[in-house]
């Protein structure tokens, strides 16, 4: 049943720069932290966030250069993942947030596993949707153009790479591996909010210098493998099957390094949550609650969990 809880939209400044997030649920209940992936924002979360928010407190940042966030030019900002991450760790310190679930999806991936590496006890579990640690989880075909740019940068490699945020590239991105009984469940609204933000002056210098670090990604996955390994984070994997960005291999993968985690393959595309949020909402609350340390308040008044114990 979607919770009746408000959802509230809010700012707050980072390095000054102004960070965008949606926020829902009690103040004292667990923390699940929403990181999205490329070319959106927060708004993917829009269908999963009332589905949980009598449980959780849900907070969905938009990454400085998307949504409503800052997007200061390539000039003044360093656009790596790197720095997306320690502005996420700075985002989080400047709400209080001592611990929190993770919910890592596309970029979400790196910059969340990024500020985990940094940070192994804030965070309590992790939900990767379509949210990559494993060369094993790249589409051939898709990751092509993206491989050989950050191989070899030139205007002759970056022109293919353009049209992936273009409306056709993020057209593809929400439409592709999703069958055809679920096609009517996807909003246009989806794919032409992301092409208008997508379209903003000094965009292209924007995403450009970011795929082109998504190389960096690549040398830290025996860095993420050994901390699945040493840690043992709770991990629940749900996972649009059809994705051809990262294919489900990518999904099964964790299973090397965090044997008790728990994998759903979905029959839908790369961004899941605009065909599946019932299923997946259901699958989180149901992994959280039996996976985070939680109780319930007695205070009807405060929401029905407790912050984890610690």
């Amino acid at each position: 049943m979607t919770s009746t809880a408000q959802v509230h939209h809010r700012t707050t400044t980072v390095r000054g720069h102004e960070v965008f997030y949606r926020e829902a649920g009690p103040v004292d209940a667990p923390v699940l932290l929403l990181l999205h992936g490329f070319p959106t924002s927060s708004h993917m979360f829009r269908d999963l966030i009332p589905r949980l928010a009598d449980r959780f407190r849900l907070i969905a940042p938009d990454h400085l250069g998307f949504g409503r966030s800052a997007a200061p030019s390539a000039d003044d900002f360093d656009y790596t993942f790197a720095e997306l991450a320690s502005v996420t760790a700075e985002f989080t310190e400047a709400l209080g947030l001592e611990r929190f679930a993770l919910y890592i999806q596309d970029y979400g991936a790196p910059i969340g596993l990024r500020l985990a590496l940094a940070h192994p006890d804030r965070v309590t579990a992790i939900v990767t949707q379509n949210g990559n640690a494993y060369e094993q989880g790249l589409g051939t075909d898709a990751w092509a153009p993206v491989l050989a740019m950050i191989a070899d940068r030139n205007p002759e490699t970056e022109e293919p790479v353009r049209g992936i945020r273009s409306l056709d590239g993020i057209m593809w991105q929400y439409q592709t591996g999703v069958p055809p009984e679920f096609r009517d469940l996807l909003s246009p609204d989806a794919w032409h909010h992301d092409a208008t933000l997508m379209a903003r002056d000094g965009q292209d210098a924007i995403q450009l210098d970011l795929i082109g670090d998504y190389g960096s990604n690549f040398a830290l996955y025996p860095a993420f493998h050994e901390y699945f390994r040493t840690t043992q984070v709770p991990l629940l994997a749900v996972w649009g099957e059809g994705d051809e960005i990262f294919v489900p291999a990518g999904a099964e993968a964790f299973r090397r390094d965090l044997p008790d985690a728990e994998v759903h393959l979905l029959p839908t595309g790369h961004f899941a949550l605009e065909t599946h949020a019932p299923a997946i909402a259901s699958l989180i609350g149901d992994f959280l609650a039996r996976r985070l340390p939680v109780r319930p308040w007695p205070s009807p008044d405060r929401g029905p969990f407790a912050p984890p114990s610690r």
